[in-house]
Order: C-alpha cells, then sequence, then structure tokens
C-alpha cells in the first residue's frame, strides 16, 4: 500500500491535526450544505413559484447527486494524488452551491443541488482514507470520526448559521455561505495536506474490484438498512414533537439542537469503541439503535421524554466510523470505491426510512409508528450483520488480501 495508508510508526503522522481540521472543515461544509434547505423550503418554494413539496424535490435531488456521485467520481478519479481530489472535490462543491445561489427556477435549482451532491460522498470516502492513514496505529476510527465531527458538527452551528443567513437575507444568502465555507476548506486542505500520491498501481479496474467481494456489498446493506431507522424518525421528527408531544414550536429549534449534540457525542464515541473493537461495536450499536427507536415511540408523548429520546437517535450516527473503517477493511485494494459507497449508502438509509415512515403514517399508525418502523430496520441491518458475520467465518480470508493497517 502506499505511505498514504500505511505510515510505519505507531505515532501519528506530521501535521495530523492541522491535515484532520482541515478534512473537517470540509465535511462541514458539506453538512451545512446538505441540512440547511430543510429548514428554507418555504421561502425557497416561494420565491421559486412552486409548492413547498414540489421545493422538497431539492433535497431528493441532491442525495440522487450523493448515490450517483460517489461511485462514479471514485472510479474515474481512481489514480489521483488524494490532496488534489479532495481539492478538485470541494471546488465542485463551491461552484455546485455558488451557482445553486444564483438558480433563477425550479428545474435549474434541482440540477444544480444534483450537482453540488456529486462529490460528496467522495470526498467523505477519500478523507476518511487519508485520515486514517495519517492516524496513529489504532487510532484509524477516532479518526474517521473527527473527519465526521466536521459533518456532524455542521447541525448544530453551520445550519443555524446558514438557516438565519436565510432567513434574513434570502436563501440564497444561505448557499453563498456555504460555498465561502467550502474554498476556506481548499486553502486549508492545500496548506495541511502533504502531497499524497494514489495507492500504486490505483486504476478505476482495481476500484471495480470492490464490487466483487461479498463483505463489501454486506457492510453496504448494514447502512443501507440499519442505518435507515435513525431517519424514518427523524423525517417526521417535526410534526411528531408538535402533535404528540405538545410541543410549541418556538421549541423545536432546542430540541432539534439536542439532536445535533447526540450526532456529535454518539460520533465521538462510536469511533473511540471502533478502535477497540470494531464488530462488537457495529453489532451492538444495532441493537442501541433498535432499542432507542423502540423507545421514542413511547417517550413521544411528553416533552420531556421526547427530548431526551431525540437526543439518544441523535447518537446512533456512532455506527457511521465503525462502518467506514469496516469498509476499508473488507475492499483490499479498491480502497477508495468501497470508501466512498459508504456515504451513497447511508443515503440510501435516507431515502428508505423517511419512505418507510411515511408509508406507516399514511396507513393510519400515527406519527409515534415512525419509531416502531426505525426499530425493524436496525432489527434487519443487525440480521444483515449476523449474516456478514456468518459468511466470514465460512470463509476466514473473505476473499481478500492482507492490507496492512487497513486490514488490522
Amino acid at each position: 500500500m502506499s505511505p498514504a495508508t500505511t505510515p510505519p510508526s505507531s505515532a501519528p503522522a506530521p501535521g495530523f491535526l492541522q491535515a484532520v481540521l482541515a478534512l473537517g472543515v470540509g465535511g462541514f461544509a458539506i453538512g451545512t450544505g446538505e441540512f440547511v434547505i430543510m429548514g428554507l423550503l418555504p421561502e425557497v418554494a416561494q420565491d421559486i413559484g412552486t409548492t413547498i413539496p414540489q421545493a422538497g424535490h431539492v433535497i431528493s435531488a441532491y442525495a440522487l447527486g450523493v448515490v450517483i456521485g460517489a461511485p462514479v467520481l471514485a472510479v474515474l478519479a481512481a489514480g489521483w494524488p488524494r490532496r488534489a481530489l479532495l481539492i478538485a472535490l470541494m471546488a465542485v462543491f463551491a461552484a455546485g452551491n455558488f451557482a445553486s445561489a444564483l438558480a433563477p427556477g425550479y428545474l435549474s435549482l434541482n440540477l444544480l443541488r444534483f450537482a453540488s451532491g456529486l462529490p460528496h460522498g467522495t470526498y467523505f470516502g477519500v478523507a476518511a482514507l487519508v485520515a486514517a492513514g495519517l492516524a496513529p496505529a489504532g487510532r484509524r476510527a477516532s479518526a474517521v470520526g473527527l473527519v465526521m465531527l466536521g459533518l456532524t458538527g455542521a447541525t448544530l452551528v453551520g445550519v443555524p448559521i446558514a438557516a438565519w443567513l436565510g432567513q434574513h437575507f434570502g436563501w440564497r444568502a444561505a448557499f453563498v455561505f456555504v460555498g465561502l465555507i467550502a474554498v476556506l476548506a481548499m486553502a486549508m486542505l492545500l496548506r495541511a495536506l502533504p502531497p499524497l500520491p494514489a495507492s500504486s498501481g490505483a486504476s478505476p479496474w482495481r476500484e471495480l474490484e470492490a464490487l466483487r467481494r461479498k463483505q463489501v456489498w454486506l457492510t453496504l446493506g448494514i447502512a443501507a438498512i440499519g442505518f435507515g431507522g435513525m431517519f424514518a424518525v427523524f423525517s417526521y421528527v417535526k410534526p411528531t414533537l408538535t402533535e404528540v408531544a405538545g410541543l410549541p414550536l418556538s421549541g423545536v429549534p432546542l430540541v432539534l439542537a439536542l439532536f445535533g449534540a447526540g450526532m456529535v457525542g454518539g460520533n465521538l464515541v462510536g469511533a473511540r469503541l471502533a478502535d477497540k473493537a470494531l464488530m462488537p461495536t457495529i453489532g451492538g450499536l444495532l441493537v442501541w439503535a433498535a432499542l432507542v427507536l423502540c423507545g421514542f415511540s413511547f417517550a413521544a408523548h411528553h416533552v420531556v421524554t421526547a427530548a431526551v429520546s431525540v437526543l439518544l437517535v441523535g447518537t446512533i450516527v456512532a455506527i457511521g466510523p465503525a462502518l467506514q473503517i469496516r469498509l476499508m477493511d473488507v475492499a483490499g485494494d479498491a480502497q477508495t470505491l468501497a470508501a466512498a459507497l459508504n456515504h451513497s449508502a447511508f443515503n440510501m438509509a435516507n431515502a428508505l426510512g423517511a419512505w418507510l415512515g411515511g408509508v406507516a403514517i399514511t396507513a393510519g399508525l400515527g406519527w409515534t409508528s415512525t419509531g416502531w418502523v426505525g426499530a425493524l430496520l436496525a432489527l434487519a441491518g443487525l440480521g444483515v450483520f449476523v449474516w456478514s458475520l456468518a459468511s466470514e467465518r465460512r470463509a476466514p480470508s473473505g476473499g481478500q488480501p492482507a492490507v496492512g493497517r487497513a486490514g488490522a
């Protein structure tokens, strides 16, 4: 493997903290750009002359960009030096957000949000590989968690700031803000990252080898199904809080901030646990998710317990760094594609959870039914996890070559 993935010492590579900070700022930009639109749909709808549900299509357009862009860009740019690739991806993201701020109408805005989503998954996948490669031995998941802290931290800091800008200066100002953060990230990446080469022998064909590995697909299945439970609840958390718990509208932002706090804490704790015991952490967090989501259906009837439950639902994001490391372990030499696909899987989880939650509500099962839907998805993800373990035990080599620290 290249020096980017196998440093010779257990000590962190020189400039590790600066590099992780730069990578995290890029994640902060992407997280802010992804989530801020959800709070500005009424303003967007009024400005471009559509209904709020139609304006919501821009969220789906961005998610579709993530799902498609992650594998396509990861394969096409397999041989790029990693610093250059990260800066290029952030440049595309910045340009997409600046252009979104200038979109004249519904169709153009959807196309530009799709384009903005294209670099999302590949950026996080490559950033995770770089952070893990620069980290001390035994701290790969913690390094990935620090990068992901930018994404989760955006829900606490970046999104509220961008939403405030959007409400006071128009929704277009929010996208300009996101674009400026992305430009800052580009400058920081250029300054903080060493000129890391791609893996020796990297090519699109070698990356595509990841798609032949059963454990890669099973790990992606855990993410796409098991992680969907969080989105089943969160997609409908506002009406659940107001209609079931009786929370005033003025209190919704505070509870949503608790969700963000849960994401930040869960991300950090989950990364530390994954460094200590990767597979038990994945299995344990799926069980935790099922319990938390099941509990939400009961807790949602009272304001205080609902707020605490929303905080706990946010902690489910703890599984993210663990699954990222698992993909790096089972991907062999096809590291970039596998790492990027993790974020395609998470966006599929978003779509699946929101859809099934909506099905339950439409069927007349009530707002709190999303908790039961989420718990079932977590248990289904646990089933895929058990399948993965059983399959690996039947074939101990997993069909994968030794990959140095990536397989430790």
